[in-house]
């Protein structure tokens, strides 16, 4: 809505990030499964959010590989990403998504084609003959260029309005084309890519109410009169105001005996700890019990990038460190937990400290993941022409150039999990002030 599986995670060795505070990625030599292995196991797949513009991020990336099984464009698909000018599309930075997925196996979820919101301006100016012109073209156009290469579209989304009225939402597209836009776009799109799954997608629709009811209503005409639509995406953004319904499971499974697939397309929850954990747990357990419903996607792969960062809500913490709610959803799934004796992970993160014209002091940050940690380990490497002065805090190693800093904990490797320590050291600049490169801590 906003702005294959992997046998193990990735190593430290996975990159050495240059250290300007960006959190390296924690190692994990010995990790039993994965998202996207659990829920392949149970014949779904787990998916995320992907921005093109943090692909590059070593993290990142890694994290997204090892864990995910399926992609959905956060807004590279929507309309004013693709045809910002009429009839001109623009596809490179989907296009990088779509590659980096399919080099790796992964499915990819097509969002949105027709939406309200992120609409380039010229699309609201038209008229209705040539808004509903503009419309099909776009459809056509897109689904055309993504031909075979796409698992889901949602074709549709957020057509109908909050609260207890069940009408559809003003848009251009309902102001001008009235309700049937839906049906046609469902219609167009069909005739475009016959072989992709066609979703209508909406948020506020996870339990039953007068929205979700509406969509019910809507679905089951389009079955009942052959309109073509074969799957539901329902959001299921949640907090502790709008927590996961009682009735979600139920929800998802009067939509499933309709004939059409269901799908948890956007799932985040705000919170922290167990309360979270239990939460996506729920909501896991939900389309487990569920046979249509198909796939599960967060929306993101780590706190620090979602369009909701101030209330945390996805299963990885701003230095990429599994949280409580990581350890449940995979536990749900029947995958091995992190907890009890299971998978051991850190991060790190690295801040510059005092400096003088000669050299600074650095600060590197561990914190242990989702289980308590016994020990850990650090690379740092500076440049050819500096050394390392000093350390603290820390009992360091060096390869055979002096280069490469080895730290291993004095006294402070035993952290409970989310624990944090740290370790100090002076580099001598000569002359080059560049920071050093930090790389993934190996938790033990």
């Amino acid at each position: 809505m906003r702005s294959h599986a992997r046998k193990a995670l990735v190593l430290a060795t996975t990159g050495l990030l240059a250290a300007t505070g960006v959190v390296a990625l924690s190692g994990t030599a010995h990790a039993a499964s994965t998202l996207g292995e659990s829920a392949a196991a149970k014949g779904r797949y787990f998916g995320t959010a992907v921005a093109a513009n943090h692909l590059g991020e070593a993290p990142y990336a890694a994290t997204l590989n090892a864990e995910f099984t399926s992609v959905t464009p956060e807004n590279e698909m929507k309309w004013d990403a693709l045809e910002a000018s009429r009839g001109s599309f623009t596809y490179g930075a989907a296009d990088q998504i779509l590659a980096h997925a399919q080099g790796r196996g992964m499915k990819v979820r097509g969002h949105t084609l027709v939406w309200h919101s992120q609409l380039p301006s010229w699309v609201g100016t038209l008229a209705a003959s040539d808004l509903r012109t503009a419309m099909n073209n776009h459809i056509t156009q897109v689904m055309r260029h993504y031909q075979g290469k796409i698992h889901s579209w949602d074709v549709v989304n957020e057509a109908f309005q909050d609260g207890s009225s069940g009408a559809r939402r003003s848009s251009p597209f309902q102001d001008k084309l009235g309700s049937g836009f839906i049906e046609e776009a469902f219609r167009t799109a069909r005739a475009t890519d016959p072989a992709a799954k066609l979703c209508y997608n909406d948020y506020n629709t996870d339990g039953v109410n007068a929205k979700s009811n509406a969509v019910y209503a809507m679905v089951k005409d389009f079955k009942q009169r052959g309109v073509p639509i074969d799957c539901v995406g329902f959001q299921s953004h949640f907090n502790s105001q709008s927590p996961v319904p009682a009735d979600y499971q139920q929800n998802l499974q009067r939509f499933a005996d309709l004939g059409v697939d269901v799908q948890i397309t956007e799932l985040d929850i705000e919170g922290s700890g167990s309360s979270q954990a239990t939460s996506y747990a729920n909501a896991v357990k939900a389309c487990l019990a569920v046979s249509r419903c198909t796939g599960i996607t967060v929306w993101g792969v780590t706190d620090k990038y979602s369009w909701r960062s101030g209330g945390t809500p996805l299963l990885f913490d701003g230095n990429y460190a599994k949280k409580p709610a990581y350890d449940s959803v995979l536990a749900a799934l029947g995958g091995t937990s992190g907890g009890g004796g299971g998978t051991r992970t850190c991060s790190v993160s690295y801040a510059k400290q005092e400096e003088w014209g000669d050299r600074y002091n650095g600060k590197v940050t561990v914190t242990a993941g989702s289980s308590a940690i016994s020990g850990w380990n650090v690379r740092v490497t500076i440049a050819s022409v500096q050394e390392i002065s000093a350390t603290w805090n820390g009992t360091p190693s060096w390869d055979g150039t002096g280069k490469v800093m080895t730290m291993t904990p004095n006294g402070n490797g035993s952290l409970a999990a989310g624990g944090t320590t740290s370790f100090g050291f002076t580099v001598m600049t000569h002359g080059n002030t560049a920071p050093p490169t930090v790389g993934a801590c190996t938790a033990s």
